[in-house]
């Protein structure tokens, strides 16, 4: 049995080996690979992409899968994470959880029977990682599992979950990652050299500039300057992040083959511009939509026949 709560402390074979699925089931897909399974969605916080992508994926594998939402759970209040992980885990095959605090997702792994699965946390967004491993292939070297190795991606913004995870797969992967943040938003730096460990030659960098983040990149990526649970720090961090907006002139500082991502939702005007969100670098909502195939790639490695 095989968790996935995060990108950093999953092994370089299972990432390789979800990337490679996804991939081969986009072109032959498995109508019945997990007939007789039930995956269950437990949502702590709002969702959209994630709830689509796992159920449609579960779905298109011919399992079963149910979604309940905190107010019918209660995680934490009306039981334990681990009572919660005890009980469901002896009445179906695997646990998605998007959750508030990723303590939570390591108590309900601890006692789980069977996989636990990370749709998003405080620290970490590993099923979104997935997802922007495939579109960069898909702009770069379709159909290649290995088709992120020596690219450079330019992460620009908050050093937050969506940035650890891309941080983390860039590593394993063999892609260069730099992260530019205003100072107090950056990635740790015992993170990055948690990362940089583990990707030995690979580089791995942080700086402050925008333009000098994305002078040589590949994939320019951005996110929300205000996740969930942060609205009260909304005009310190628009602030903090007024020259951090991936525009037009930003873009244009780029290689002419950049393309842009974004996980979702977008603040338009905030930290991307209408024209760079809708223009014809973006490759941002081809990446939704790769979400479901990469959540194929990931429930069929951990549920499908060994």
């Amino acid at each position: 049995m095989q968790h996935f709560l995060n990108i950093l402390d999953s092994p370089v074979t299972l990432v390789q080996q979800v990337i490679e699925r996804a991939l081969r089931l986009r072109t032959r897909p498995e109508p019945t690979l997990l007939s007789g399974k039930t995956l269950l969605c437990i949502f702590e916080k709002p969702s959209l992409r994630t709830r689509v992508s796992f159920e449609q994926a579960m779905r298109k594998l011919g399992g079963h899968v149910m979604s309940m939402h905190n107010n019918e759970v209660g995680i934490g209040g009306r039981e334990s994470p681990e009572d919660i992980s005890r009980v469901v885990s002896s009445m179906v095959d695997c646990v998605m959880a998007r959750v508030v605090f990723h303590e939570t997702l390591e108590r309900m792994a601890a006692v789980s029977t069977v996989p636990v699965i990370n749709g998003l946390s405080d620290l970490a967004h590993p099923a979104q990682a997935l997802a922007d491993v495939l579109t960069i292939i898909d702009a770069f070297s379709p159909g290649d599992p290995d088709g992120i190795r020596g690219r450079t991606i330019a992460f620009v913004g908050d050093g937050n979950n969506v940035a650890r995870s891309l941080c983390a797969i860039s590593g394993k992967l063999g892609a260069s990652f730099l992260i530019c943040s205003p100072p107090g938003y950056e990635l740790p730096e015992d993170f990055l050299a948690s990362v940089r460990r583990q990707a030995p030659g690979v580089a791995i960098r942080a700086c402050e500039d925008p333009v000098e983040a994305v002078l040589h990149a590949d994939v320019i990526y951005c996110d929300t300057f205000i996740s969930m649970g942060q609205e009260d720090e909304r005009a310190e961090r628009l602030n903090a992040f007024s020259h951090y907006q991936v525009n037009a002139e930003l873009v244009s500082q780029a290689p002419k083959h950049a393309v842009v991502l974004h996980c979702l939702p977008a603040h338009r005007g905030e930290e991307i511009t209408d024209e760079v969100l809708d223009g014809p670098r973006s490759r941002v909502f081809q990446q939704a939509r790769n979400r479901m195939d990469a959540q194929m790639g990931l429930l069929a490695v951990l549920l499908g026949p060994k």
